[in-house]
């Protein structure tokens, strides 16, 4: 469990760690990959987020998956990107957090994924919380603490004192 200290000093950024689905890049199920692929390439992500009409999340389009499909058996072929959709290669199995989301868990999940799609209990995409803004927030924790709270190291004498008595 967080600490009380440490988790009100991080959430005092927490309107930087979403970033509003609006300015973030995604593709419809329903776009061809060629159109998917020249997007990843322009803005330069590994992955993107692949919603329906209405901006319900449907999962993840990743550049290895659009380049697995390009690939032949003797050479690469942009053909399958323009016969296929996004919906046909994108990844459905996605780990995403609920909106509003518990630091916590959103900690543990950085660890593993660069970001983290934030979906509505409707299903609607919200956004992404990032693992970069989270790292500008502990950064910003561990530079100010001690500007908030008084710090002492526990030894060994206090931690048995305290177990005595």
């Amino acid at each position: 469990m967080i600490s009380d200290a440490f988790s009100n000093l991080l959430l005092e950024n927490k309107e930087h760690f979403l970033i509003p689905g609006e300015v973030v890049a995604s593709v419809q199920e329903s776009n061809s990959l060629e159109h998917a692929f020249i997007l990843l390439t322009t803005v330069k992500y590994s992955s993107i987020p692949v919603l329906d009409n209405h901006s319900k999340f449907k999962g993840m389009l990743t550049m290895p998956l659009i380049t697995e499909t390009m690939l032949g058996l003797n050479n690469l072929s942009f053909e399958n990107l323009r016969k296929l959709t996004v919906k046909d290669v994108m990844q459905t199995d996605v780990v995403t957090i609920r909106d509003p989301y518990d630091i916590e868990e959103t900690l543990h999940l950085l660890v593993d994924h660069p970001y983290l799609p934030v979906i509505s209990d409707e299903g609607e995409f919200t956004g992404i919380v990032t693992r970069r803004e989270m790292m500008k927030s502990f950064n910003r924790v561990a530079h100010n603490i001690e500007k908030e709270y008084q710090i002492e190291p526990i030894t060994v004498e206090t931690t048995q004192k305290d177990n005595k008595g």
